[in-house]
């Protein structure tokens, strides 16, 4: 998840030059033609990264999705738009088959929230969640991201911890019977995100199990993990009963596969190998621009994308 503007990225990662080589560097061949079945996995782009191909109606931009072969996408504003545009929405992905990723049901980039003891808090908490349900049943989601506020320099991470354990537990009870998942992000501090409590897979995985809820899961962004922690695949594979949902992008630069150091063929082949049905999110922005850059990003789906597992 980002607050701003996707990262800009080091100029040697995001030069035209450099993303073409790498992406060859991935062992990307001539595309395949799109279309369903196009990809192993559920690559999810987000509105605005094909717009110079499909225009600024998000309809459109669903529609072109499909044709270049991908079944899912995701949209971190989703629960700001209207309810008639999120029903509109609906239908057209429906009809396209393209399911629903993450929206954003809460995300505090100034103050503690879930690391919150104060009653007031979890209230405000709880009623973020029933206003999630109802989006999520409007649009077809399944998981919403969360990001449970800043740490509290003035109380112990183990109080914190706990406090934030609970406030899930809290939340949990409203989105089970809805069948909503919450996505827990843990946001790496060094580039994009100081200061947020949740920051490391490991930490996830504790609160998860703590929680003990089916709607209580991570969201394994390996863009913010690469930065944190690296050891990516081991990392998953220790957290992987407790990971819904993964995100992507490429470090350095936050562009798309093949303009950084993470090999995500061998990624992407390791989560397939594994069963992952779930979705992939393509948090990331366009190495390049105009339409050469989003035929770009297409490129280095269909490149990593082309493992044998």
């Amino acid at each position: 998840m980002q607050r701003r503007n996707f990262i800009k990225g080091s100029a040697a990662v995001v030069a035209a030059a450099g993303a073409a080589t790498s992406h060859a560097a991935m062992g990307a061949q001539e595309p395949a033609a799109g279309g369903r079945g196009r990809f192993k996995l559920k690559y999810a782009p987000h509105f605005g990264m094909f717009q110079q191909h499909a225009g600024g109606d998000l309809v459109d931009q669903l529609k072109f999705m499909a044709d270049e072969g991908f079944t899912a996408m995701e949209d971190n504003s989703m629960a700001g738009r209207d309810a008639a545009t999120q029903e509109r929405l609906r239908q057209a992905m429906d009809d396209l088959g393209i399911e629903m990723g993450v929206f954003v049901a809460h995300a505090e980039w100034q103050n503690p929230s879930f690391g919150s003891d104060d009653p007031a808090m979890t209230d405000r908490l709880v009623a973020e969640m029933q206003r999630a349900v109802e989006v999520a049943e409007r649009v077809g989601a399944k998981w919403c991201t969360v990001v449970p506020g800043q740490i509290d320099r003035r109380i112990e991470m183990e109080y914190q911890t706990a406090n934030v354990i609970e406030n899930l537990k809290r939340c949990a009870e409203v989105l089970e019977p809805a069948g909503l998942t919450i996505v827990l992000e843990p946001l790496n501090p060094w580039r994009d995100h100081p200061g947020c409590f949740l920051s490391r897979i490991p930490q996830a995985y504790l609160i998860c199990r703590a929680v003990g809820s089916p709607s209580v899961k991570i969201l394994d962004d390996l863009y913010h993990q690469q930065i944190t922690e690296g050891n990516l695949i081991p990392n998953m594979d220790r957290a992987w009963d407790e990971i819904a949902y993964f995100q992507v992008g490429d470090n350095p630069g936050r562009k798309e596969p093949g303009t950084g150091e993470i090999n995500y063929r061998g990624v992407f082949g390791h989560i397939h190998a594994r069963g992952f049905t779930g979705i992939v999110g393509m948090e990331h922005g366009n190495s390049m621009g105009g339409k050469e850059g989003e035929r770009a990003v297409i490129d280095a789906y269909v490149a990593a994308d082309n493992f044998t597992s």
